[in-house]
């Protein structure tokens, strides 16, 4: 529970005394009388096993960045109004950023009730059932109390007992561990502890956690919940850990406690704007003060599709942020404007992770991300990723879900064949489909182009389709009308073939070849020798490579398959009647060079069919 309300009022001396525990823990404070920063407390039903955790809020309208850091957490609100005062500027602020956050719950305790005559009493309550209209405090309990005589506290502690039993908390515990920073200290004998509401999930002793924006990695050595030890921590409760080997001043409000690998920082938010009714117009690229958990920085709100938003009106925009922070799909926030320090809206985080948008794109995943059921909302996304596609960890970063929800809902898709899956990362089948209908023009296009060539260098492919390395094989791999060889990539339906013309160049080549013996032309000389391109001489020689009617010695030399068998049938001869040949006893075999006696050799000793021993070779033929 969080308490709100005006300066003044009451709200940390009401605190203490329901609680026992001054929330004012600073010196600065107890001098002033005035509450400066976050206080803590909390209200214990032993029988109910019921322990509600109370964050108490400065009221003065300088210190709303640290009403705005307590308030991102909790559950239900117990607004604070004196009733010999009664409704002031920040009582109303301070109801306004709770309906911005969406707390769906709470109660009005109506202070100082000493100080006024009932009747008195009774003008504040009603003027109050006025105030609350059109609210979440809407019909909400009005209890007049007294902190200083007792007056009700009975009474209100009842109420706030009654209200906390009936709220189902929307802060999934089966979903990643999330535990926005509001202080930051260190014990003696301890060191650093960081305190915070946990917004999801669960953490355990001992258990590894990262602190973002700055990427620390720690562990957990203690827990405490509601000042008690314990062995974990789960959503919903107010927590301090005991982190190991982590400098206090590495740390700040606005950091976040994490599950490790599956959330990152940005510096980019899609979302659904609302401004308040009284607020002035916001201007698209206006800069705001943004808050978002307990964390503040600046930003610069673009809106899609209008280039203003007036009083009381909504839009998808975007908010581009000095500093990163960690959010996911859902979370709430508050905009303040950047001069002069008002409330003026707030909403809700679409896309914590957006792409590029183009000026006139259609925004029909934000209004899925803000209305589709989870499993509408995982599909836009991984089919906006495009062929990149989304890591199972990064989509349960992503979205406010439980883990298991999301799993499941990525199950129902590929069963329903909307996804498709390499290893842990998801494609939409649409972008799938779009790739294989690109892949196979490209190649149809590329085998009419080049009917000599076996197919494309995949890197060149890869290259042109734009797509990372990791994914572009496993997609491949998934065409079943494509096949990939090494390095090349071919429609399976393709086989090269030379034309009629090529196999009269083929038996000219075969000529040539034949006529060098054990020195034939090299690629070069046999190109100018038959007064063709040596790019296109390449295409059929390799042909002829894969055909067997030639072989390829180095890949300017190349000799006819009867060659080949002849230069067998010499080492076999020559081996079966010494063990070991000579580079000059080779040469003088063939009857050829040194300039062609050494690249045979090397030839036959990578395709073991000799065995290199110092200066001579030893046989492999069997």
């Amino acid at each position: 529970m969080g308490t709100a309300g005006h300066i003044d009022h009451g709200k940390s001396t009401l605190v203490k005394a329901l609680t026992g525990t001054d929330p004012d823990r600073l010196k600065e404070e107890k001098e002033r009388g005035i509450t400066i920063d976050l206080g803590f407390a909390n209200l214990d039903y032993p029988e109910a096993a019921l322990t509600v955790g109370i964050v108490d809020v400065p009221g003065h309208e300088r210190l709303i960045r640290n009403m705005l850091a307590g308030a991102g957490g909790i559950d239900m609100v117990l607004l604070v109004i004196a009733a010999d005062e009664g409704i002031m500027p920040q009582s109303r602020e301070h109801l306004e950023i709770c309906e911005l956050l969406r707390i769906g719950a709470g109660l009005v305790a109506l202070t100082k009730a000493d100080l006024v005559e009932p009747d008195w009493l009774e003008l504040v309550a009603e003027e109050i059932k006025d105030f609350v209209k059109g609210t979440f405090l809407e019909g909400a309990d009005i209890v007049p109390v007294s902190a200083k005589t007792g007056f009700n506290l009975a009474l209100l502690k009842e109420e706030i007992k009654e209200l906390a039993l009936g709220i189902k908390t929307q802060k999934p515990v089966g979903g990643l561990f999330r535990l926005p920073i509001d202080r930051v200290f260190t014990l003696k004998g301890f060191g650093t502890v960081v305190t915070g509401t946990a917004v999801s999930g669960r953490v355990r002793l001992d258990e590894p956690v990262e602190i973002l924006p700055t990427g620390i990695s720690t562990r957990v050595r203690g827990i405490q919940t509601h000042g008690k030890p314990r062995e974990e921590a789960l959503a919903g409760q107010r927590t301090a850990l005991n982190l190991i080997g982590v400098e206090k001043d590495a740390l700040n409000r606005g950091d976040v406690v994490v599950t490790p690998g599956r959330f990152r920082p940005t510096t980019a938010l899609d979302l659904k704007l609302e401004l308040l009714k009284d607020a002035p117009p916001l201007k698209s690229r206006d800069k705001v003060h943004f808050h978002l958990g307990t964390s503040e920085t600046v930003a610069r709100i673009i809106l899609y599709g209008r280039e203003e938003l007036g009083p009381g009106e909504s839009s998808y925009g975007q908010a581009r942020l000095k500093e990163p922070v960690t959010a996911q799909g859902m979370d709430r926030f508050v905009i303040r404007r950047f001069s002069p320090l008002d409330t003026i809206g707030g909403g809700s985080v679409l896309d914590p992770t957006p792409g590029r948008r183009k000026r006139k794109e259609p925004l029909d995943d934000l209004a899925v991300y803000e209305n589709g059921t989870l499993k509408e909302k995982l599909a836009a996304k991984i089919r906006k990723a495009g062929l990149v596609g989304m890591e199972r960890m990064a989509l349960e970063g992503w979205i406010k879900a439980e883990v298991a929800e999301t799993g499941g809902a990525l199950k129902e898709l590929e069963k329903e064949r909307a996804l498709i899956s390499l290893g842990d990362v998801f494609i939409h089948r649409s972008e799938f489909e779009a790739f294989r209908e690109k892949l196979m023009e490209r190649l149809e296009a590329f085998h009419k182009a080049n009917p000599l060539k076996p197919g494309m260098g995949k890197e060149e492919l890869r290259g042109e389709l734009h797509i990372e390395g990791r994914i572009f094989g496993g997609l491949v791999s998934m065409i079943g009308e494509a096949a990939l060889e090494k390095d090349i990539i071919r429609l399976k339906s393709f086989q090269p073939a030379l034309t009629g013309v090529d196999e009269s160049t083929r038996e000219k080549i075969i000529k040539e070849l034949e006529s060098g013996g054990f020195q034939p032309p090299m690629k070069d000389e046999l190109a100018k020798k038959l007064n063709m391109d040596e790019k296109k001489l390449s295409d059929i020689l390799k042909l002829m490579e894969k055909d067997g009617s030639a072989v390829r010695m180095t890949d300017s030399v190349y000799i006819t398959r009867a060659g080949y068998e002849k230069l067998i049938s010499l080492l076999k001869s020559f081996f079966s009647k010494k063990p070991e040949l000579t580079v000059a006893e080779f040469r003088d075999l063939l009857n050829t060079s040194r300039k062609y006696a050494l690249p045979f050799l090397e030839y036959l000793d990578t395709h073991k069919i000799t065995l290199r021993v110092g200066d001579v070779r030893k046989s492999l033929l069997k």
